[in-house]
């Protein structure tokens, strides 16, 4: 299943929104925001290039028929990988989302840009799930999950910014 979500950053750079995405308190906060049991967050700074990994537990927030497969509790990996910055201070990345011991997977990639008035974040991905008969019942609820995560950042990173932080 294809998914395409644009989270706009009024008033702020690509510079400050590349800022949040690598501050590992901020991303830490997010997960308190999207109720994760338990995470990890782990920023790897290279400078131009960046990998972040957030690791958390989930509450398996899906109908019950997926909840016989996932049990209570989900474990989500994302890893994002950006590359340095354009002469504008645009961004590109990649991601990877996996959900341990389930055959559930999104790859995509994720852009920072100048937009009218500000930035945006911008996020194309496959999400999949190789369970033959269900698998294509399942991929709408884990991208909800996805972009519900996305929403709670995107607002997390527009209070700051508010708050002039």
């Amino acid at each position: 299943m294809k998914l395409h979500e644009i989270a706009d950053y009024p008033g702020a750079t690509p510079d400050q929104v590349f800022d949040i995405i690598r501050d590992d308190e901020f991303r830490a906060a997010v997960c308190e925001k999207i109720h994760a049991i338990a995470y990890e967050v782990t920023v790897e700074d290279g400078g131009d290039e960046v990998q972040v990994q957030i690791d958390r537990t989930m509450p398996a927030d899906m109908p019950d028929f997926i909840k016989k497969i996932t049990g209570e509790t989900v474990e989500v990996r994302q890893v994002e990988s950006w590359g340095p910055p354009a002469a504008d201070g645009s961004r590109s990345g990649t991601v990877r989302l996996t959900i341990k011991g389930q055959p559930a997977t999104m790859d995509g990639t994720m852009a920072i840009r100048p937009a009218a008035g500000g930035s945006e974040l911008v996020v194309d991905g496959e999400v999949k799930v190789k369970i033959p008969l269900i698998g294509r019942k399942i991929e709408p609820e884990v991208a909800k999950a996805v972009i519900e995560a996305l929403r709670v950042e995107s607002e997390e990173g527009r209070a700051k910014f508010a708050r002039g932080e």
